[in-house]
C-alpha cells in the first residue's frame, strides 16, 4: 500500500506544475483583458470624418485603398530568411562538428542539409527569381 502513497504523491508534485504554469497563463489572459477593458472604458470616443481616413505617414491618401506590390520582393524576403536559417544552423554545427565522435556524422548531415538549400537556390536561378527586371 505505501507503494501506491508515492505514486500519487509523485503525480501530485508532477501536476503542481502544470497548475502553477495554468494559473500564470489565466492571470496573464486576465491581465491583458482588464487593460484592453479599461482602455475601451477610459478614451475618449469622438468620431470626426478627418479620424476616420486612411493614415499614410502625415501624407494625405491618394488613389484607392488597393496597392499592388511586385510579389519578387516577398521572394527576396523568402530567401533571406532561408540563407538566415542556414547561417544559424551552421555556428552550432561547427562547435559540434569539433567535438571527437561527431566529425563523421555532423559532416553527412551538413552536405545534406547544404544539398537542399542548394537545390532550391538551383530552382530560383531556372525559375528567373534572381533576376532584377
Amino acid at each position: 500500500m505505501p507503494d501506491a502513497t508515492v505514486r500519487t504523491t509523485a503525480a501530485a508534485d508532477y501536476f503542481q506544475g502544470y497548475a502553477a504554469v495554468g494559473i500564470i497563463a489565466v492571470v496573464g489572459v486576465l491581465f491583458v483583458a482588464v487593460a484592453f477593458g479599461a482602455g475601451r472604458l477610459l478614451r475618449p470616443v469622438v468620431p470626426t470624418p478627418e479620424k476616420l481616413l486612411t493614415y499614410e505617414c502625415g501624407v494625405d491618401p491618394v488613389g484607392e485603398g488597393w496597392a499592388h506590390t511586385q510579389v519578387r520582393y516577398y521572394v527576396y524576403a523568402f530567401l533571406y530568411v532561408v540563407f538566415a536559417v542556414d547561417s544559424i544552423f551552421l555556428f552550432p554545427w561547427a562547435t559540434v562538428f569539433a567535438a571527437p565522435g561527431f566529425g563523421g556524422v555532423t559532416l553527412v548531415e551538413m552536405f545534406i542539409f547544404l544539398g537542399f538549400l542548394a537545390v532550391g537556390l538551383l530552382y530560383a536561378y531556372r525559375k528567373g527569381v534572381l533576376e532584377w527586371t
